[in-house]
């Protein structure tokens, strides 16, 4: 079985913090990037960071650029995605996926996913 699970998810209030995980198991992700993906309601899912599995290189949505950093714990088999400075419009449920790729921002490119966890912003 290869699962992708996200925890951390909550309620935090605008310029807060959150740390979300992401653990996999069922095989090694060796070659894969690791993104994190949100989807509000009523909107498309789209991207928010991705980082390499093997290199350590990242990229940000420009929406999450300078507030969210994606790390990872390969011993632990596990993905990270820290927030800072949170706003009510980043309300939405985060969804980590699996790519066989060496980075990628589109939705179509990744093979696995999490079953999401909800991060709620107050005002």
């Amino acid at each position: 079985q290869v699962q992708l699970v996200e925890s951390g998810g909550g309620l935090v209030q605008a310029g807060g913090s959150l740390r979300l995980s992401c653990a996999a198991s069922g095989r090694t992700f060796s070659g894969y990037a690791m993104g994190w993906f949100r989807q509000a309601p009523g909107k498309e899912r789209e991207f928010a960071a991705v980082i390499s599995w093997n290199a350590g290189n990242t990229y940000y949505a420009d929406s999450v650029k300078g507030r969210f950093t994606i790390s990872r714990d390969n011993a632990k088999n596990t993905v990270y995605l820290q927030m800072n400075s949170l706003k009510p419009e980043d309300t939405a449920v985060y969804y980590c996926a699996a790519a066989p790729v060496y980075v990628s921002t589109v939705v179509a490119a990744y093979d696995y996913w999490g079953q999401g966890t909800q991060v709620t912003v107050s005002s």
